[in-house]
């Protein structure tokens, strides 16, 4: 009698599929002269989160955390000019600097319909997004930072002497030219890898991805020249952080502890400034969503539960 109890019970259950994910629509914005490209997914009337990517990669790293959080946010994730399927216009027709980087997506934002969302931050993705935060703090509902640095201390180690060289020297071909290893497969497949610690779990597919934009005709000198516009950053880290201390946005710290680029000393410093500031280091590297994607979702949609209206 059980058994069969059972088996009707199952008969009758519903059956999930992949009908039931929230579906990620590939869309194009017109931004000045520009196409940029973008992922969308999520009910157009829910709270809205704008997911900045950073480097050498492009709204492809939110492939899994989009559809995770899509179900009651309205999820868009764009690429920056150079970057992923966006237009890549040539070095003398456009200026490629974090300035200009954060010009185009405060534009995009307007373009899609974005007047208050969270932001999700990581890597590039943090001096793009700080800037907006800084010139809308009313747009700006919360943060999400994965491995986004606004303090000199994430800055304070072996991996940035030879771009700070390069700061120094801006007319160096010798210290320019020494950066090219950076834009090789090799390092795309180190920032994946390194620091993890079941690389088993990390698809080639992201850094291979990666790596097939990257390697496009031209596009060394537009990743050397961002190479030289980081150096713009510091400068900014202290309005960053008068935002933080002024404006008090709700904070969430989901940071791989084991990256070597933006290590978890750059993590500490934001509890000197935020009063609402949740803080978590993860066993993780650089791209942590890579293999703590499903923990990191959780700890989003509960932070954004609370903060993202």
């Amino acid at each position: 009698m059980f058994r069969f109890t059972l088996l009707a019970a199952l008969a009758v259950a519903p059956v999930a599929s992949a009908a039931d994910a929230p579906k990620v629509y590939h869309r194009t914005a017109k931004v000045n002269d520009l196409d940029i490209f973008y992922r969308e997914a999520g009910p157009k009337d829910a709270p809205m989160v704008l997911l900045l990517h950073g480097f050498p990669t492009s709204s492809q790293m939110f492939r899994t955390l989009i559809p995770a959080l899509a179900d009651k946010y309205r999820v868009i994730a764009p690429d920056y000019p150079g970057y992923g399927h966006s237009s890549t216009p040539p070095r003398d027709k456009f200026e490629y600097t974090f300035d200009n980087l954060a010009n185009v997506i405060e534009k995009f934002t307007e373009t899609v319909g974005l007047k208050k969302y969270a932001l999700y931050v990581q890597d590039y993705g943090a001096p793009v997004g700080y800037r907006l935060a800084v010139k809308h703090p009313e747009r700006v509902t919360a943060i999400v930072v994965q491995n986004g640095n606004a303090y000199d201390e994430g800055l304070d180690n072996d991996f940035w002497k030879p771009i700070k060289a390069y700061w120094k020297e801006p007319t160096s071909k010798e210290k320019r030219d020494a950066l090219r290893p950076f834009l090789k497969y090799d390092a795309t497949k180190w920032q994946y890898t390194h620091g993890v610690k079941e690389p088993g779990l990390v698809s080639p597919d992201g850094p291979a991805h990666d790596q097939f934009l990257l390697d496009r005709k031209g596009n060394d000198e537009i990743q050397l020249d961002l190479f030289l516009s980081y150096g713009s950053n510091p400068k900014e880290y202290p309005k960053w952080q008068e935002y933080f201390r002024k404006h008090q946005p709700p904070v969430l710290i989901a940071w791989g502890k084991n990256d070597q680029i933006f290590p978890a000393a750059g993590a500490e410093p934001y509890k000197r400034d935020l009063k609402n500031l949740e803080y978590h280091l993860l066993d993780a590297g650089h791209f942590a969503l890579e293999t703590h994607g499903d923990e990191i979702a959780k700890l989003t949609r509960a932070f954004l539960e609370k903060h993202a209206k």
